[in-house]
């Protein structure tokens, strides 16, 4: 049962406390372990019962070929954006709180369709549900990619937004760490692959912690405490994500800006004027590349007419048969391309062919 939120917040003032005073020995380390787990669960619990203390969320379809989420603070021109490369008419103005509910648009870019949300706006604090924030970010998590909306005249949002997101376990641009975990009926804790940057012993506590005993554990890739046990938790989430860098036309640095953000924090930086529609084009471009989909064109032997269709990148024929209709798959014998993946004009290719962007595909049956 989910604690109130003032007693949470006290039994984790305690829980570091008492933490921060337990001497670090083999005769602790089980007693440590277990205060770790304790931390990090009364931490995830206190989100929950913020949640419950302001709402549910707000509920999101998914349509389109991907889908988009706009973050960022209010009045950083989220909605502006959204009007210019969707086509909405999401209300603007010189003032926060604007957007009140989730704007949904559709980005055709491509020959895609890609829907993009307009999310309210967040502030700090968001992850205990201030300003509607958790059900804001609740809903962003559906998103393919995420684009930051940052207002270049107030660049330390981003950090404050990446904190209210690391404080839900929701991890950006991160690769997610491979944790192989085999449970076993005795023989205790054994750490096979240890390439997290983490202590053994601290690897070791954590599991007790979590209860587990019993189990042989390799890890392959960095990871920090919080992380780890946000992971074998089963709650951690990883999200693609760009910045947009809006209203550079209020500043004349904003190349330097951007490349100083891109390099401090590890991301893709589109500086834009959703105002002045500076960039917007080349902002499509962006979320289209980092979607990671192409758009292939099916053709008819007869017809001249190409349907578009669109698939992940590194899609094959095959693949892109069984988007177009699953009875085609048993009677596919091959296919002709023409386009960036094929040597020549209707070079025929076999059904594990890697399809490229732009590939115009006809197929061709067993007779």
């Amino acid at each position: 049962m989910v604690q109130d939120k003032d007693t949470l917040e006290k039994k984790i003032q305690d829980l570091e406390e008492e933490y921060s005073k337990t001497k670090d020995n083999k005769k602790t380390n089980y007693h440590i372990g277990r205060i770790r787990f304790k931390i990090a669960q009364a931490k995830h619990d206190l989100v929950i019962a913020s949640k419950k203390i302001h709402g549910e969320g707000f509920f999101v379809k998914k349509t389109g070929d991907a889908t988009v989420a706009l973050v960022g603070f209010p009045s950083a021109g989220k909605s502006s954006i959204i009007n210019v490369i969707a086509n909405t008419s999401s209300k603007t103005a010189q003032y926060a709180f604007t957007t009140t509910k989730i704007i949904p648009g559709t980005m055709v870019h491509k020959d895609s369709h890609i829907q993009v949300f307009d999310m309210p706006g967040l502030i700090e604090d968001a992850h205990l549900g201030k300003g509607g924030g958790r059900m804001v970010i609740s809903a962003a998590k559906v998103a393919d990619l995420i684009v930051f909306v940052i207002d270049i005249n107030q660049t330390q949002q981003f950090e404050k937004l990446m904190k209210e997101l690391n404080s839900l376990e929701i991890h950006i641009n991160k690769k997610r760490p491979y944790i192989q975990i085999n449970e076993q009926t005795t023989g205790g804790i054994r750490v096979e692959v240890n390439k997290s940057g983490l202590p053994e012993d601290d690897i070791k506590e954590i599991l007790m912690g979590l209860g587990m005993h019993n189990v042989i554990i390799s890890i392959w890739g960095l990871v920090d405490e919080d992380e780890f046990i946000s992971i074998v938790s089963g709650r951690a989430i990883y999200m693609k994500a760009i910045m947009a860098l809006n209203k550079i036309d209020m500043s004349k640095d904003y190349h330097k800006i951007a490349a100083e953000l891109s390099k401090r924090y590890s991301i893709e930086v589109v500086p834009i004027s959703a105002t002045n529609r500076t960039n917007t084009d080349y902002l499509k471009d962006r979320i289209y590349d980092n979607l990671g989909i192409i758009t292939v064109y099916l053709k008819h032997k007869l017809e001249e007419e190409r349907m578009p269709m669109v698939l992940g990148k590194g899609a094959t024929v095959i693949d892109a048969a069984k988007k177009f209709h699953a009875h085609i798959v048993d009677e596919l014998n091959c296919a002709s391309i023409t386009g960036p993946s094929a040597k020549f004009p209707n070079q025929r290719v076999g059904v594990a062919h890697v399809l490229k962007a732009g590939d115009v595909i006809t197929f061709i049956r067993n007779r």
